[in-house]
This record gives structure tokens, sequence and C-alpha cells, in this order.
């Protein structure tokens, strides 16, 4: 498969590279230093990558950018943070990107922990993990041409433990190339409008 891999540089995206590499061909977009630049946050953007990249199998997104700290102190523009990137960058992702997947084509999307398990100072990242998960429930009833669309939601990656651990007291962390395997049981499954769930 030739495979469109977001966020291609971070942490998870590099697993996900390292995993599905072996096997497939993978296009590597990100905000620096990928095959393809692209700014989640711009459907101009966006769109470019696409008519760059052409046509591929899959379409796997490891982005999520959101706000961390208190909900009272919180400001509408730090809220829109999560909202714009890791919300609706996804959500355009696959709103743009339907005529570039080929028929029986997938999308995965990322998501996390904190929409069922929800920790302090993170209310930003729950409630676009929340959103995801509905929008890939919703969608997948509606995907044109046999396309199917999955989001993973992973706990606290082990690689990231040292930075994050604060904000997920008793949380296991989960060594992130584990987390890839769940992008490859979507990506090369049967699998559609299903929430992968990776925290132990």
């Amino acid at each position: 498969m030739r495979i469109l891999l977001v966020g291609a540089t971070g942490t998870l995206g590099g697993a996900i590279n390292a995993e599905l590499g072996k096997r497939h061909d993978i296009v590597k977009a990100s905000r620096t230093r990928a095959d393809v630049l692209v700014d989640v946050t711009d459907r101009a953007s966006i769109a470019a990558m696409y008519k760059r990249v052409g046509k591929v199998d899959a379409v796997v997104s490891a982005i999520g950018d959101a706000h961390f700290g208190p909900l009272v102190k919180t400001t509408y523009d730090e809220f829109m943070i999560g909202v714009k990137n890791k919300l609706m960058g996804q959500v355009d992702l696959v709103l743009q990107g339907f005529d570039y997947v080929t028929d029986g084509g997938s999308f995965t999307l990322t998501s996390g922990i904190t929409e069922r398990d929800p920790v302090r100072g993170l209310t930003n990242s729950a409630t676009v993990n929340a959103a995801l998960g509905g929008f890939v429930l919703g969608a997948s009833i509606e995907m044109p041409r046999g396309q199917r669309i999955n989001v993973v939601s992973a706990g606290l990656f082990a690689e990231a433990a040292e930075k994050y651990g604060n904000y997920f007291p008793g949380h296991v962390p989960v060594p992130v190339a584990v987390v890839a395997i769940a992008f490859a049981k979507s990506v090369e499954g049967g699998i559609t409008g299903q929430k992968i769930i990776v925290d132990r």
C-alpha cells in the first residue's frame, strides 16, 4: 500500500512509520522535515498536500496539539488550540481526502485516553478526543466507495512519561511501538467506525 502519514516526525509518527514502513510505501508529511510539508490548521495547506501527494491507499494521522492547563484559567483562544489542530485538522484530512484515497482505502485518526479517563489540566484534550470518537462513528456509515475510518485512542506514551507523567498520576505508560501496532490493525485490517483502545 501507499500510505500518507501526517505527523510523521513526531514520537507517534516515527513509531507508525517504523511499523507500517516494513510492509508499505510511506509518504511522510509534517510541519517540518518531511517529504511533504503541511499545516493541518490551514485548509489550503491540506489541499496542497493532497494535490502534491496524489492517490494513496490510506491516510494515517498522528497529530495532536491541545492545550495543557487548568480549565478555570483557560482562555477561549487557548481552548481553540485543540479544536483547530487535533480535532478540525484531522476532520479536514478526511473531508478533503475522500477523492485521494482509493476505493476500499482507509483513514486512521488519533485521539487519546483523556476522553474516557480524564485528568486535571487536560479538559481541552478530553473534549477534542471525545469529539473525534463521535466523528469516526458517524462518518463510518457515510464513507464513499467502501472506504473505512477508525481512531486509535492510546494512553500515556512511555517515551513521553518523563515530560507529561505528572499529568497522569496512576497511569501505566504504553510503549509507543505497541500503539503503532493498533494503527496497523486499522490500516491493514477490515474494521471501520471503531475506537481502538491501547492503554495497557
